[in-house]
């Protein structure tokens, strides 16, 4: 084996990519996850079966649950804007706080490297269209955004020649997943298109997004573990492709030349959203030859829809609970399986 990972979040929409690609690479791999997204999120079976996993809410990380631990890929986190605003305290105690108390046990005992999933979302608005750079400032817009670049700004001054902390600023991600996510751009366009024959977009189009498949930042992830280490201590990558920066309404037609007499329906009503960035991937691409991204638009986007014809996605489906983080965050609350702070109540955590 080369060596032990940790991988938080690893029954999410990227961990079960990230897990079998790593097992893949000769890697001895650990998943810790509360599983808020268990079985009833599956959208077909992951390949997670013989990993050692630790069922565990990231805010109780011990250092006995870092024993011989190499490397580690930091996924867990309340994970987009909607989700972000349910709570905005508990977003930065998931978040923020869990984060930066993960890198520091990390560094006490011993791991070599800390790979943090960040978010292209901490630049905030793009102005006069420029593609942003790692070294842009920020300009965090949600709770969401802000619990990255807080911690970002604190797990840096961590790293040493004997701890390096990389982050992964990740562009949208999309694809097909075993958890499946469909409140995210591509993959919401492609389940419209999909199910009704239409794509209905509430603002005006213009808005630029960076994509990236979530497979991709799989692999960024596998390219920093296997990096010199000179190359990536201390350094922070967009994650994604220059060519990859795409408009919403730009991403609908290309759906629709997929989905046979699918049609395009801009309405405006919501106005033009400021969330609209666009991003340069350089840095990546000239400091990790290693990392080559696999998926461009169009290819995932057929590659999404069949999936969907082969997994039976279906109006309940698609707006039902289980591929929308949101609603199932909200089931369990109702349900009072967790409580306001997504706190499992069996387990009776409280803060």
């Amino acid at each position: 084996m080369k060596g032990k990972v940790l991988v938080t979040g690893h029954q999410g929409f990227i961990g079960v990519l990230l897990v079998p690609m790593l097992i893949k690479a000769g890697y001895w791999v650990v998943g810790l996850d509360t599983n808020f997204f268990g079985k009833e999120c599956e959208f077909f079976k992951p390949e997670l079966d013989g990993i050692q996993t630790l069922n565990k809410d990231i805010r109780f990380i011990e250092e006995s649950d870092l024993e011989g631990v190499d490397y580690i890929c930091h996924l867990a986190a309340l994970s987009n804007d909607p989700v972000g605003e349910i709570d905005v305290k508990l977003t930065y105690a998931i978040n923020y706080e869990a984060s930066v108390n993960l890198a520091k046990l990390a560094k006490k005992v011993g791991v070599k490297r800390y790979i943090y999933s960040s978010s292209c979302s901490l630049y905030g608005v793009a102005s006069g269209g420029l593609a942003l750079t790692e070294n842009d400032a920020f300009d965090p817009i949600t709770a969401y955004a802000k619990s990255k670049v807080l911690t970002e700004q604190a797990v840096f001054p961590l790293s040493d020649k004997n701890f390096a902390v990389t982050c992964l600023r990740n562009a949208t991600a999309y694809g097909v997943s075993a958890k499946l996510r469909v409140d995210l751009v591509v993959n919401n366009l492609a389940a419209w298109a999909f199910t009704t024959g239409q794509i209905k977009i509430m603002s005006d189009g213009t808005p630029w997004r960076p994509l990236i498949h979530a497979e991709d930042i799989a692999r960024a992830f596998l390219a920093v573990i296997e990096a010199p280490i000179e190359t990536i201590n201390g350094q922070a990558f967009n994650v994604g492709l220059n060519t990859e920066n795409y408009q919403i309404k730009d991403i609908a037609n290309v759906v629709a030349e997929i989905v046979p007499h699918c049609k395009v329906v801009i309405t405006g009503e919501h106005g033009n959203d400021s969330r609209s960035y666009k991003v340069d991937f350089s840095k990546i691409q000239h400091q990790l030859p290693n990392f080559k991204p696999r998926w461009r638009l169009k290819d995932a986007l057929e590659d999404i829809l069949e999936s969907y014809r082969k997994n039976r996605m279906d109006d309940a489906k698609f707006h039902g609970k289980s591929f929308v983080r949101l609603k199932q965050l909200r089931f369990l609350m109702e349900q009072n399986q967790v409580d306001s702070n997504l706190f499992w109540m069996e387990k009776g955590y409280r803060l």
